[in-house]
C-alpha cells in the first residue's frame, strides 16, 4: 500500500486571453523589448499568454527549478500544414519546418521567461490529466502549465495559463 501523499497546490496566477486582444502582438513585443523573429504563431500565442501569466505571478522571472508545461489538440498546426504544402511541392524551407516543432517553441517561451529547466510539450485532450502529470514529483519552484491552440476553423486562438505552487 502506497503511503504517498499527493502535495497541495495553490494557483499564483490565471492568465487566458479569450478574446485575444487585437494588439496582443505589439504588447508581446513591447514586454520583451524586441519583436520576436523567425517563431510562428503558435510560438508567439505561448509566449504571450506564458509572459502575462508570470506578470499577473508578480514574477519576473520563472523560478530555475520550476516546470514548464505547455499542451495542444494539434501543435503547430499552421507552420505544420505550410511545411507539408511546402514538401509536397519540393521545396520545404528551413524556418517554417523549424516553426512546427514543439522544441522551438519551449525554448523562445524559456527564452522570453528568462529560464532554462524542465519543460516539455504534450498532445492532449484532457486538461486535467495534463495538471496530474504535471504536478507529480514538481518542486517547490512549481510549475507554469498552458494551453496554446492556433485559430482553426471556428475555433479562436487560445493561450491559457496556470501558475502552481505548492500550498
Amino acid at each position: 500500500m502506497s503511503t504517498h501523499l499527493e502535495q497541495a497546490w495553490r494557483i499564483a496566477a490565471h492568465f487566458t486571453a479569450d478574446p485575444l486582444p487585437a494588439d496582443w502582438r505589439d504588447q508581446l513585443a513591447h514586454r520583451l523589448g524586441r519583436r520576436p523573429r523567425r517563431v510562428g504563431l503558435w510560438t508567439e500565442l505561448a509566449m504571450y499568454g506564458a509572459r502575462r501569466c508570470l506578470d499577473e505571478a508578480g514574477e519576473a522571472a520563472l523560478p530555475a527549478g520550476a516546470r514548464l508545461r505547455v499542451s495542444s489538440m494539434r501543435g503547430a498546426w499552421g507552420a505544420t500544414h505550410a511545411a507539408l504544402a511546402q514538401l509536397d511541392a519540393g521545396m520545404l524551407m528551413p524556418f517554417t519546418f523549424m516553426q512546427s516543432q514543439s522544441a522551438l517553441m519551449l525554448a523562445e517561451v524559456g527564452r522570453c521567461l528568462e529560464w532554462q529547466g524542465d519543460a516539455s510539450f504534450a498532445l492532449c485532450r484532457d486538461p486535467e490529466q495534463l495538471l496530474r502529470l504535471s504536478r507529480a514529483g514538481a518542486g517547490s519552484a512549481g510549475l507554469l502549465v498552458g494551453i496554446v491552440e492556433e485559430e482553426r476553423n471556428s475555433e479562436k486562438p487560445r493561450s491559457e495559463w496556470w501558475r502552481l505552487v505548492p500550498a
